[in-house]
């Protein structure tokens, strides 16, 4: 009996490896797909996971990996959340318990974990550039027995990125390369564009290449004549091809088509690809699958199929309720302030519900635009929508950014336009590991002119600061917060410029944030000890921290920029009150806000030591959010004792009093 499926002889845990799977009889496949099917459901609905889309690729994936040699042949996962049960069926079935978990499977593609694992970014749209160049790699190398097959899916064909390789991989038509369309209609939710729906039309068929190969191979046996007799039937291919065979996008690039294949048919899907093979040359496989399938509660999943549920009932498909969370609040806001002004309009890229933004599509559906998994285009045609006269706001993921800069900085910062940019699962987001932490945006932002950037620290500061950025009309702005639950709201004690004093250190600063002074005025140097420069969410974390402190009589300001970019002018008199500034931010050390920080006082000779607590740039591995705060030190135990060491170093007499 097994322990994992409960079934006696389960086919599951026999298979170690593709070589395994290839010994398996034909008929014993649909019990290996269904014995799939329990797992991926049993396991995700413990500790989430991305389940739609895995249960619609099981027979592809079988098929895949009975008809290819991998790591011999190179399999790509584009948006690497469809790797489940490749990693299953490339023996990590038995430690599937763990995924998503620290020390555990990651839950994309992971070099570490295994050599069937080839890339890692599970960003959209990446699969057939890196299979352009790794077939290419291969042909100069002379290891023609090698194939290259990218897996592209779930939306990603909306984006960009995926038709400039497809232009490149059409130029070079003797390169073994297979793009296997895995065609579900949806990325989160339903696709947007007419893409979808013209692959669904085509139609293949293998008598124009038959016939092609009959005309070439004997009019080109007659001498003289032959030869210029097959170019001019050649030069009129597309005709030809209209007779024997519906006209179809991909063919029209150079690509050979085979489709359209049923994706839950294991023999079918094995015959499409074995014929693909054959070819030795760029062949597109469109495999239709259904999001969910074989889960009814993921099929009749109206919003995303259950593409990445949290914890949930297994027997009845039900969630575990979610706590209150950042994008809740936005999510109402925006709908607030949309019926507040007429001229505001949101864009989403294939995000809809993950982003916050269905309800404001459900009261101003005029007003949202999805334009699919194309995060470059969102930022250029919201430039555009503000160039006619609109405030667009553009919510997606932080990570999703990166992508985007230079729409962001040339199209949009250039013309000095008036767009907000959201970025929701800013920071380290946690169990969906390095791809997705947004820890670039306050560095790769503060280089871009005009732009000012938000950073609230609760519930009430995302509403007020959301509501100052859209009303900002000569510049864009960016508005970020992380994942998980909004914490408590932290009150300000007082107000220092546009900054919120979050806490006063001593009676040399009164609650409205005034820095003590000497006899003329003057900021007094030195008169307090640290200056906490908190940013947005680490607010507690710096709160927790400057009590600790003061428990070793060290005297602590917290103050809270909330505009990180343009930092206030008033910070300035504040840290030359201080001996020595913090700044702890939920972001790359290197060029973020405590970079900024510093070049702010240096820029106003105001020489304090300046000392920056943030994320270290490397690639984080999937743990919880809390975990890795405690693991690069962004606690507020780590930071206050690597503070009072700093300030020790420069105040001898902490050392030697014991008062102190």
């Amino acid at each position: 009996m097994s322990e994992r499926t409960g079934r006696p002889g389960s086919l599951l845990e026999t298979v170690k490896g593709p070589g395994d799977l290839k010994l398996l009889r034909a008929e014993e496949l649909p019990r290996l797909a269904a014995e799939i099917r329990d797992l991926l459901v049993s396991s995700t609905a413990r500790i989430g996971g991305h389940l739609g889309p895995n249960l619609g690729v099981v027979e592809l994936t079988i098929a895949l990996h009975r008809v290819f040699d991998s790591p011999r042949d190179t399999l790509l996962w584009d948006t690497g959340h469809q790797a489940y049960v490749h990693k299953m069926l490339t023996g990590r079935a038995d430690r599937f318990d763990t995924l998503r978990q620290e020390g555990g499977l990651s839950g994309y593609p992971s070099q570490a974990e295994s050599e069937h694992d080839v890339i890692e970014n599970s960003h959209a749209s990446t699969a057939l550039s890196y299979a352009d160049g790794l077939a290419k790699a291969f042909k100069l190398r002379r290891e023609a027995d090698r194939t290259v097959v990218a897996v592209i899916g779930d939306g990603a064909l909306t984006g960009g990125m995926a038709w400039e390789a497809l232009n490149n991989i059409a130029a070079n038509r003797d390169l073994p390369l297979i793009i296997v369309v895995n065609d579900n209609g949806r990325s989160y939710s339903p696709t947007i564009g007419g893409l979808a729906s013209h692959l669904a039309s085509l139609r293949a068929t293998q008598r124009y290449e038959d016939v092609l190969d009959f005309v070439k191979d004997n009019l080109t046996k007659v001498p003289v004549v032959g030869p210029p007799v097959y170019d001019a039937l050649h030069g009129v291919k597309k005709g030809l091809k209209d007779v024997l065979a519906p006209q179809v996008m991909f063919e029209d690039l150079g690509l050979k088509y085979i489709g359209l294949v049923d994706g839950h048919d294991e023999e079918a899907v094995e015959a499409a690809l074995r014929k693909a093979r054959g070819f030795r040359r760029p062949v597109i496989v469109h495999v239709l699958t259904k999001k969910g399938f074989g889960y009814s509660f993921a099929e009749n999943h109206g919003e995303d199929c259950f593409h990445s549920p949290g914890v949930f009932d297994p027997l009845t498909g039900e969630e575990k309720p979610k706590p209150h969370g950042w994008t809740n609040v936005f999510s109402q806001e925006i709908v607030r302030l949309g019926a507040e002004r007429k001229d505001l309009v949101a864009i989403t890229a294939a995000m809809l519900g993950p982003t916050g933004l269905a309800p404001f599509a459900e009261a101003f559906p005029d007003r949202l635009y999805d334009v699919g998994i194309a995060e470059q285009h969102a930022l250029t045609s919201a430039a555009g929508l503000a160039l006619g006269g609109l405030h667009p706001v553009v919510a997606v993921y932080a990570t999703f950014l990166n992508r985007a800069f230079d729409q962001l900085l040339m199209d949009v910062a250039l013309h000095r336009l008036p767009v907000t940019v959201v970025l929701d699962r800013a920071g380290v987001t946690g169990d969906d590991g390095a791809s997705h932490n947004g820890m670039w945006d306050l560095s790769i932002l503060q280089v871009v002119p005009g732009l000012s950037i938000a950073v609230p620290r609760d519930e009430p500061r995302l509403r007020e600061l959301l509501a100052e950025a859209v009303a900002v009309d000569d510049g864009p702005t960016v508005v970020r917060y992380p994942k998980g639950p909004v914490p408590g709201e932290v009150e300000a004690t007082g107000r220092l410029g546009t900054m919120d004093v979050l806490r006063a250190g001593g009676p040399g600063l009164s609650a409205e944030g005034a820095a003590p002074s000497t006899a003329d005025g003057a900021p007094a140097a030195g008169g307090l000890d640290v200056l906490f420069v908190s940013v947005g969410p680490m607010a507690e974390t710096c709160l927790e921290a400057a009590a600790l402190l003061d428990a070793q009589g060290i005297s602590a300001t917290v103050v809270d920029p909330r505009w990180v970019k343009p930092l206030d002018e008033a910070l300035v008199a504040a840290a030359a009150a201080h001996r020595l500034v913090v700044v702890v931010e939920d972001n790359g050390r290197v060029g973020g806000v405590g970079d900024a920080v510093a070049r702010l006082l240096r820029d106003a000779d105001v020489d304090v030591p300046v000392r920056t607590y943030g994320v270290p740039q490397r690639f984080l591995d999937h743990a919880k959010r809390a975990k890795i705060l405690s693991d690069i030190g962004l606690t507020s135990q780590d930071i206050a004792r690597e503070v009072t060491e700093a300030v020790a170093r420069r105040t001898p007499a902490l050392e030697s009093d014991p008062a102190r």
